[in-house]
């Protein structure tokens, strides 16, 4: 038997060369003691990555319950389902739209939290949500986007700044009682009389559909107008426990205070008044003959904001709270980015006559590049596996409208749809989107490396 040789830098001599049972690594361990410690990685890797994949992959080539071979046709219907389509829109405006925005926003926080005595303060409050799960803050702003202001904070903000602006109707939903009134519809919720009002004859305007008990507090018993000019009453003509006539002021009526009055002749309004607490109103000599118009601000249904989780603004709303959620998280990674930048620099730029904006324009960010390509690659990806958040907030109605290929994978084959085969097509369709970023943020790992 033979051994191997091998020669000396010198050429004097020869060493032997050990057996490749008994090599070693650079950091001394034997090949096969490391292969036993990688051993049990490589095996959860094989089956929690590997499989899974592979797996996939192969049952996205079978029909719904896996007996029949259909080869590509489930990746076609992905392209051809219309609820799929807007699954797919949806997914590239998150992907577009979501981690572009939280990393700007991040960076915004962390620049200016350097400034500030209590930055690290905002920075922990800024932070908080990112220990919420998703399940927890999908609730949170289930309740936040509520379509009644009394429950849904947004739109308790929205209506308190749209009521400083415009003023609320008085009596919503109250209308004439047209057995006994000549008041008629007349265009944009008003209504007019079909008659002329005449000095001397008080004008009695009486209107339904407002519960007693629903007035004002303090209405007053209203009264007829007396008096030569115009004038005339508006009031509710009902009473708890019925009675009296319909069409006249009968006692234990309640007036309707603050409704305003418009005097209309020849299509132009001559003069206004508004009731008082006891439903009389009193208008000028000029509206003699004229016809008396109840505006439709007089009964407009109360605003209620916006329709947040409707069909236009569900996912902008559902972004919005993957913003709250990830700001956070953006913030902090960038602000230890930027603690490394070198001072000097900045300081030199504004020696150089440089503006905040200038130094934060040309100087920050381009020092911030390679943290800011970091967050914005993981916050990528991040946003494209997004299901709970919109599963728990969009509602049913509007459910489609918000859906996202993770969400759709869900509902096809857990969600009633059974079908496992177009479900691990869309799951591959993921996969191969997600590649590309990785293998983005690979290359700039290793291009780091290198330098």
């Amino acid at each position: 038997m033979s051994s191997a040789v091998t020669k000396t830098a010198g050429g004097a001599g020869t060493l032997p060369t050990p057996p490749a049972a008994s090599r070693k690594s650079v950091t001394g361990t034997r090949w096969w003691v490391a292969g036993l410690f990688l051993l049990p990685a490589l095996v959860l890797l094989g089956a929690l990555v590997v499989y899974p994949i592979g797996y996939s992959v192969w049952r996205s080539l079978f029909d719904a319950d896996g007996s029949g071979f259909v080869g590509l046709d489930n990746y076609a219907e992905i392209f051809t389902d219309d609820s799929t389509l807007i699954a797919v829109r949806n997914t590239a405006i998150w992907v577009a739209v979501a981690p572009a925005l939280v990393t700007a926003l991040g960076l915004i926080f962390a620049v200016l939290t350097e400034r500030v005595r209590w930055g690290t303060a905002f920075k922990l409050i800024v932070f908080m949500p990112m220990a919420i799960s998703m399940l927890a803050a999908g609730i949170i702003f289930r309740l936040v986007y509520e379509q009644d202001p009394e429950q849904g904070v947004a739109n308790a903000i929205v209506t308190s700044v749209h009521d400083v602006f415009v003023d609320e109707s008085v009596y919503p939903k109250a209308r004439p009682n047209a057995q006994v009134s000549d008041l008629r519809p007349s265009g944009g919720g008003a209504f007019t009389t079909e008659g002329p009002v005449r000095a001397g004859t008080p004008a009695l305007l009486p209107l339904v559909g407002i519960a007693p008990n629903r007035l004002p507090g303090g209405a007053q018993d209203a009264k007829a107008a007396t008096g030569s000019g115009v004038t005339g009453t508006v009031w509710l003509d009902f009473r708890l426990g019925g009675g009296g006539e319909k069409g006249a002021v009968d006692p234990g009526e309640k007036a309707l205070e603050g409704v305003e009055v418009e005097a209309v002749k020849d299509g132009k309004v001559v003069a206004t008044a508004t009731s008082g607490a006891d439903g009389t109103f009193s208008l000028p000599e000029s509206a003699d003959g004229s016809r008396l118009r109840l505006p439709g601000s007089n009964f407009a249904a109360p605003y209620n904001g916006i329709d947040w989780l409707g069909p236009a603004l569900v996912t902008p709303a559902v972004i919005g709270s993957y913003i709250w959620m990830w700001a956070g998280f953006a913030m902090v990674l960038i602000a230890a980015g930027l603690a490394g930048v070198d001072r000097n620099l900045l300081e030199a730029a504004r020696v150089d006559g440089a503006n905040e904006w200038q130094v934060f324009r040309k100087v920050t960010v381009p020092l911030l590049a390679p943290v800011l390509v970091v967050v914005l690659v993981t916050l990528m990806i991040n946003v494209m596996k997004v299901f709970d958040l919109v599963y728990i907030i969009a509602p049913q109605p509007t459910q489609d409208d918000a859906n996202v290929l993770a969400l759709q994978l869900y509902l096809v084959s857990y969600g009633g749809g059974g079908d496992f085969g177009v479900g691990s097509a869309i799951g591959v369709v993921l996969l191969l989107l997600v590649l590309p970023v990785m293998w983005v943020n690979i290359r700039r790992l290793r291009k780091e490396r290198q330098r």
